[in-house]
């Protein structure tokens, strides 16, 4: 009863104060008392109290670091034992250029790679092939065959550091080259680490740098699930992306709701295809945005940690608890750096770090402030990743575990993102999964509606960007920009026409007739590929075999 008083006494004054004393000091500066709410337009109370946390079970929904659900972060230490890993985003020009850039950022402090390929390779072309020039190496790094991984990886060894691949539909061919590289620095593939992206469903959604059907890529990812399960077993096999659909225009809500959604359909697949889920779920992983809502963010980080890990354990009846903690990668928004000013990204892009950290994150990449402009020159990544130290060892921020937990607001936030997204995640269930729901062209509809609606913010005001829609200037500040030599594109065409000349041309369409058979038929295709790599056959021809018999991918124009 003293409680029950004691709740009712804070609510009560509380809303006194509110009422005769934050309303008339408000009232002095009438343009505070417009509507407030978040990046995504979730509104937001002036003041939050014990009163917004009634009936809520402390240990059951929040609780206490790595103890499901896990709310509060996925290990009991979190930063007390571990800093996050910190992985820069990198890839441009040729394999040579790149190799370069990687050694001079691990000799800077950087403890992991992650790599960025560019469009042809995403999209399954040869740097050769017609639909490719003028791309080669600009907005990544060219690889073709696994003479350009040789090269990519050549004094970095694999057994040592962990690599992220941005890669989607061919994302079975690049971990094949990678596995073939680390065999022949004679590290075995249960020794390797790292993550391929490998979630298609979000490039439906959002990405769009598909090449084969639903369907058929879906089963690519199972083969992926297998076969890693068996012979990879520290590889994150899916890194479930929401950074794209937040970058596409989608609220936090929807970025949150669409990412878990993807995760499920990836979990019934597997299931599906007859993998045990605790053989293959603790090597999911997740990949979010930080977007500028700073405590919007952190709140959706938390919830979609509570979210899968009721999803996994309740749902799925997944057993292992590590199949019930969702890890995830963080990659500030690139969406929200501006071409104006671009020096303000700098600013941006600490706060965004700063929100990733405080969230939980296992991994964080800092974009640079030239990359509305251009690839990032040294200098820009240089201060990228001096971001991330400067939080990990001046800001003491990795000090106390989940220091925000309790928040009367982010608790609140919490709750509410939690709330909503399961509201559209029981909505693509009755569609019958997010694979009919992207069929039907549901979550895309949503996101553009949301991303109109932001817009139609800005360009009333009601949204502010500091150099764009206030706080203008006439006078720019000029930054060095990185440029790609039109030299990598001849030198890398050249490259592959001599790899192909020399290779052993009858193994190359044995191979490629191996690849057709086994993509018609149920046998797992991550062999079959790693066998074509090892003969050179290049990722063109490989994913050339792939179209020919699983078809290919047309938007659907629901626009």
């Amino acid at each position: 009863m003293v409680d029950r008083n004691k709740k009712k006494t804070t609510r009560d004054r509380g809303k006194r104060l509110q009422r005769e004393r934050l309303k008339p000091r408000l009232s002095r500066n009438p343009e505070r008392l417009r509507r407030f709410s978040t990046v995504s337009d979730e509104e937001i109370s002036s003041l939050y109290t014990p009163a917004d946390l009634e009936g809520i079970d402390f240990l059951k929904e929040t609780g206490f670091p790595g103890e499901y659900p896990y709310t509060r972060g996925v290990h009991p230490s979190m930063y007390r034992g571990r800093l996050w890993t910190m992985r820069q985003f990198s890839g441009f020009g040729s394999a040579e250029d790149t190799n370069a850039r990687y050694h001079y950022l691990l000799s800077q402090g950087q403890t992991g790679l992650s790599v960025a390929f560019h469009f042809p390779t995403l999209m399954g072309y040869d740097s050769d092939h017609a639909r490719a020039r003028g791309e080669v190496g600009m907005c990544g790094v060219a690889v073709d065959s696994l003479r350009d991984m040789e090269i990519l990886f050549h004094g970095i060894p694999l057994d040592k550091i962990t690599t992220s691949m941005t890669t989607n539909a061919p994302a079975a061919i690049l971990l094949a080259m990678y596995i073939a590289v680390a065999e022949q620095q004679g590290v075995s593939p249960g020794k390797i680490g790292g993550t391929i992206q490998n979630d298609i469903l979000k490039e439906y959604i959002a990405r769009h740098s598909w090449i084969f059907p639903p369907d058929p890529s879906m089963r690519i990812i199972t083969d992926i699930l297998a076969f890693c399960s068996d012979h990879v077993p520290k590889w994150n096999t899916i890194s479930i992306s929401g950074y794209h659909i937040r970058e596409a225009g989608s609220t936090a809500v929807q970025e949150l709701a669409f990412t878990i959604a993807d995760g499920i359909a990836y979990v019934q697949a597997g299931i599906d295809a007859g993998i045990p889920v605790d053989k293959f779920a603790p090597r999911l992983s997740y990949f979010f945005n930080a977007h500028m809502d700073f405590f919007e963010e952190i709140a959706k980080y938390r919830a979609a940690r509570r979210m899968w890990a009721r999803i996994m354990r309740e749902r799925f009846r997944a057993k292992d608890e590590n199949s019930w903690k969702l890890r995830f990668h963080t990659q500030t928004a690139g969406v929200t750096l501006t071409a104006q000013q671009p020096v303000n990204n700098v600013a941006r892009v600490a706060l965004q770090g700063l929100m990733a950290v405080l969230g939980g994150t296992q991994s964080l990449h800092t974009n640079s402030m030239d990359e509305t402009l251009s690839l990032p020159t040294e200098q820009a990544v240089t201060i990228a990743l001096r971001t991330q130290q400067i939080l990990a060892e001046e800001t003491g921020v990795a000090n106390s575990i989940d220091p925000l937990g309790g928040s009367f607001l982010l608790e609140k936030l919490t709750n509410e993102m939690e709330k909503k997204a399961m509201h559209y995640i029981r909505k693509i269930d009755e569609m019958g999964g997010m694979v009919e729901a992207i069929k039907r062209g549901y979550p895309q509809r949503e996101i553009i509606d949301a991303s109109y609606h932001y817009q139609r913010l800005l360009e009333k005001g009601e949204k502010k960007i500091v150099g764009v829609n206030c706080y203008r200037s006439d006078e720019e500040l000029p930054i060095p920009i990185l440029t790609i030599d039109k030299e990598v594109e001849r030198k890398q065409v050249a490259r592959t026409r001599e790899v192909r000349r020399k290779r052993n041309a009858k193994r190359v369409a044995s191979r490629i007739d191996a690849l057709k058979d086994a993509s018609l038929s149920r046998t797992n295709l991550m062999p079959v590929i790693l066998e074509a790599v090892k003969e050179y056959v290049t990722i063109g021809e490989i994913c050339d075999a792939f179209r020919e018999t699983m078809g290919t991918y047309t938007d659907p124009a629901m626009y």
